[in-house]
């Protein structure tokens, strides 16, 4: 039996051979659908891990509690002059202390100040807040060192630069030891001596965990709070257009690092609850976000991606068998008068249908190996790609699921196997009289 399968798949190679241009263009609907499944699943897997690193960089166990601007009225755009007191308090920094799950907590203090460096004016976000911060959003040095409890204590006019932020404010120097300037002459500023530079975060624009901070994390300068309190207060004033903007926020955000084991989303639940009891309810000023969040979107975008794009590459694999029924139809009206001599020779029934699904198994499984070749290295090429047309630094990462690539292989098979059978049965049951007198 073995020896009569191999010899049958062989006699199918051959016949396969006699025709390559014609078994080739057989197999590409299955070429083209397992590239496109392994190419589509690559993609969605990709954003995933992207998903993942983003919240690495953001913390797992963390939450953000920040402050938001409440939408302005039809009449607030008309005054010259505007009063805002909204956004996270002191009192509400204290309720979010008595929380037991909580590891850290870290207040924040968007200054809003103007960040300059003699006459280079920098567009870095100018933020007081703790030593906490660097360890709780996993802030790593690129060089020099972070401020720490001592100097924040003391209020100590030191300050550590986000990558973007030194490269902006110091294109061409050193800025490890060099002084900018936070604040506007007449209305306080700090001259800050800077002790460190981070590395770049990753999160590039557009992305959810960039989103999520709704700033550039690259572009902080991040100080003492005591400082910041000691020198700017709790009232920011901005001036344009004819517009005299007055804002008192005594905390713009308060990253909460949970206990390793706690639930986070549950936790970030009661958070809510906590803010809002001030006021009675939910607060149109203050939202509160789970880093673990971005993974969650990220898997429910993703399943939803597959599901869609692994239906089309379907219908194209199955596009594809309907190609191979077709071909095979014809080769069995082409090879009659073979039929009829292979059954006058004694070959049963069962032999002629092993041999047209051997052969259409092959040109099924042959296309499934091309298009996991070709699926496999567009998906690994895909990033530089896109990085080069877009001329951008930013990447968009793919990873190959193994299991698209095994279950694209399988159903290449049985897409042989299945769409194959009717010809091959077609074949057997030709009459083998009929078949000899066929010319």
């Amino acid at each position: 039996m073995l020896r009569f399968l191999l010899e049958t798949f062989l006699l199918g190679l051959k016949n396969l051979r006699l025709h390559k241009l014609r078994s080739l263009l057989t197999a590409l609907g299955i070429i083209f659908g397992v590239t496109a499944v392994i190419i589509m699943v690559a993609i969605g897997e990709g954003a995933k891990r992207q998903a993942l690193e983003q919240i690495q960089k953001l913390g797992a166990r963390n939450i953000l509690v920040r402050s938001v601007k409440p939408p302005e009225s039809s009449e607030a755009g008309h005054r010259t002059q505007r009063f805002l007191m909204y956004g996270l308090t002191q009192e509400d920094y204290a309720r979010l202390e008595t929380l037991p799950d909580v590891d850290l907590l870290v207040p924040l203090r968007d200054t809003e100040q103007l960040v300059t460096r003699g006459d280079v004016r920098g567009q870095a976000n100018a933020i007081g807040t703790t030593p906490d911060i660097f360890n709780v959003i996993n802030l790593h040095l690129d060089r020099g060192a972070f401020f720490d409890r001592v100097q924040y204590e003391r209020g100590d006019a030191v300050c550590v630069l986000g990558y973007m932020a030194s490269r902006q404010l110091f294109p061409y120097e050193e800025p490890i030891g060099q002084t900018i300037r936070v604040g506007t002459p007449g209305r306080g500023t700090a001259v800050l001596t800077i002790i460190g530079v981070l590395e770049p975060t990753g999160l590039r624009a557009g992305s959810q965990g960039a989103a999520m901070m709704n700033r550039d994390l690259d572009m902080d300068i991040y100080f003492p709070l005591t400082l910041a309190r000691s020198i700017f207060g709790t009232l920011n004033i901005r001036r344009q257009a004819g517009t005299d903007e007055r804002k008192r926020i005594e905390l713009s955000e308060v990253w909460m690092q949970v206990k390793p084991g706690a639930d986070v989303e549950r936790l970030a639940g009661v958070v809510e609850n906590i803010v809002g009891i001030s006021k009675g309810g939910q607060r149109p000023d203050v939202e509160v976000k789970a880093p673990i969040q971005i993974l969650r979107a990220a898997e429910s975008t993703q399943r939803t991606f597959n599901f869609i794009m692994v239906g089309i590459a379907c219908f194209a694999l199955v596009v594809g068998g309907i190609g191979i029924m077709n071909i095979m139809l014809a080769t069995v009206t082409e090879r009659t008068r073979e039929i009829g001599i292979r059954r006058a020779l004694g070959a049963k029934r069962r032999h002629i249908t092993l041999q047209f699904l051997i052969e259409t198994t092959v040109i099924s499984i042959s296309g499934g190996l091309i298009g996991i070749g070709l699926g496999a290295s567009i998906a690994t090429g895909l990033p530089y790609v896109v990085q080069f047309v877009s001329d951008t630094d930013q990447v968009y990462p793919t990873k190959i699921a193994a299991w698209s690539v095994m279950g694209s292989f399988l159903v290449s098979g049985l897409i042989g196997i299945g769409f194959g059978l009717y010809p091959a049965v077609m074949a057997a049951r030709m009459n083998p009289i009929e078949a000899l007198r066929h010319e």
